[in-house]
């Protein structure tokens, strides 16, 4: 089950992801080389919810990678986490079932 309160903020926390890999040129590549996305794809990737949730899955598999994007734009690591679960809903660790 999505939590549907948090929406704007979970897609503000997925386009500034974007944005910081965007300016990232190594990390983009990684990222996209990972999840076969093209970089013509990206625009309209952007509005695929799956989309969103891999790249946030893509942030927080790397706790350094995470900490960097979250020093960089003033993110706090459990926005992330919080936007993560938006898109894919609670975890088996997440104790929201």
């Amino acid at each position: 089950m999505k939590n549907s309160n948090i929406g704007v903020p979970a897609e503000e926390t997925a386009v500034s992801v974007l944005t910081w890999l965007a300016g990232e040129p190594d990390m983009l590549g990684r990222f996209l080389a990972l999840s076969g996305t093209r970089p013509d794809q990206l625009r309209q990737s952007i509005k695929d919810p799956a989309f969103l949730a891999g790249m946030l899955d893509f942030l927080m598999t790397h706790e350094p990678t995470l900490l960097a994007f979250c020093e960089a734009t003033g993110t706090a690591p459990e926005d992330v986490v919080r936007a993560s679960q938006h898109y894919t809903g609670p975890t088996l660790g997440s104790g929201e079932y």
